[in-house]
């Protein structure tokens, strides 16, 4: 499973194609993951306390490190998401539900939770058939 949160990485600039929930949820969950590490250790570091002007050198280091990961992430995390919309046979302009007001993000879940089209779509083959093609190549 460990393989699915670095493969938007490996397609960094991949709109093509399809993905499936596992590659989209897995690499969501290592974005919540660096972002739990990070605010545990700036909580930590004492850098989120009312009043502190001027945090230690280890927080600005990990707040930096964050930001780049989080710089280096915007591309395969948008590129993901329009590849997970083409499995459910839909454009990857649907990307910008995400900013309709008040329902957007609820909209957004509830599709990245549905399945995928069942065998190949428009956008491809199925990402779950195997036998098919090799996703990972």
């Amino acid at each position: 499973m460990l393989e699915y949160m670095f493969m938007p990485y490996r397609r960094y600039f991949d709109f093509k194609g399809r993905s499936g929930r596992s590659e989209y949820w897995w690499f969501t969950l290592l974005w919540v993951i660096a972002l739990f590490v990070t605010y545990g250790v700036l909580i930590s570091s004492g850098a989120m306390e009312p009043g502190v002007t001027e945090p230690s050198a280890g927080a600005t280091v990990v707040a930096l490190l964050f930001g780049l990961f989080a710089l280096a992430s915007i591309i395969p995390m948008i590129a993901v998401e329009v590849r997970r919309w083409h499995d459910l046979d839909k454009s990857g302009w649907f990307w910008f539900v995400r900013f309709v007001p008040l329902v957007g993000g609820i909209i957004v879940l509830v599709f990245m939770c549905m399945k995928g089209t069942s065998g190949g779509n428009r956008f491809g083959p199925d990402p779950l058939d195997r036998h098919q093609q090799d996703v990972f190549a």
